[in-house]
């Protein structure tokens, strides 16, 4: 694998951003199971058809604008966006099958019609989302593949990079946070050489504090007590004027 700061030639295109993760942990309950099979095809998208042209349609109520969550894990952040924001419509991607019961059981005991879901791997959903078609993509503490020879496993990739620079709209986030220092440096690197991106950072505290908002994870409260520190990256979409034709 090479240097992190030179790795265009270490992502073969055929694994960039792949799902390798385990897609299941321990056996679901009885209830969890039945939702999976009643309460899921409801909220699910199905990639198979064309997205409309108009994200908003897709969701039970009115909604000003579309944003995405990646890999939502046990969903604490989802479901507080979710509820800090009812005039947006969110789409949930997990692969996990397990998360995504967890997300289903808490969408059973308080409903919430401005969200979608997923249940596979984001890189079905990227090239299904229209061009401009999201506010923002949050990316939250992904699997880090901390060994640098699987380094070529992680999720940020020049490919996703790019599959997430044509659906956010000029002006849109795409945000990430880690508690891993190797994949927060390599995040920079993807996103800093995309010329689509630039970082909003302006001082330390910039990344070193979350953003406005932010509700802490278990996740999180965990990686701190272990002594590790997050960072929280914020990246704008430019406008196409900025970059030219290579958006």
């Amino acid at each position: 694998m090479n240097d992190p700061l030179d790795d265009r030639g270490g992502e073969p295109s055929s694994r960039r951003g792949a799902f390798f993760g385990r897609r299941k942990g321990h056996r679901l309950r009885a209830t969890q199971a039945e939702l999976m099979a009643s309460a899921l095809p409801a909220r699910a998208l199905d990639l198979a058809q064309p997205a409309p042209a108009d994200l908003a349609t897709l969701f039970a109520c009115p909604v000003r604008a579309v944003r995405v969550e990646i890999g939502f894990g046990g969903g604490e952040h989802l479901l507080h966006e979710t509820d800090a924001n009812p005039d947006v419509g969110f789409i949930g991607v997990e692969p996990f099958v397990n998360g995504m019961a967890k997300m289903l059981a808490a969408l059973a005991a308080t409903p919430r019609p401005n969200i979608r879901l997923v249940h596979a791997d984001a890189l079905g959903l990227l090239p299904w989302l229209p061009e401009g078609s999201v506010a923002g993509i949050d990316l939250l503490y992904p699997d880090p593949w901390p060994k640098k020879r699987h380094w070529k496993r992680r999720f940020v990739s020049d490919d996703t990079v790019a599959l997430m620079a044509r659906a956010i709209r000029p002006g849109g986030l795409f945000r990430f946070a880690s508690d891993i220092d190797s994949y927060v440096e390599w995040t920079l690197v993807h996103l800093k050489r995309a010329a689509q991106f630039e970082w909003t950072a302006e001082r330390a505290d910039d990344w070193r504090d979350p953003w406005t908002g932010w509700p802490s994870t278990r996740y999180e409260a965990k990686a701190i007590a272990a002594g590790r520190r997050p960072a929280y990256l914020v990246f704008r979409r430019r406008a196409l004027a900025e970059h030219g034709s290579q958006a």
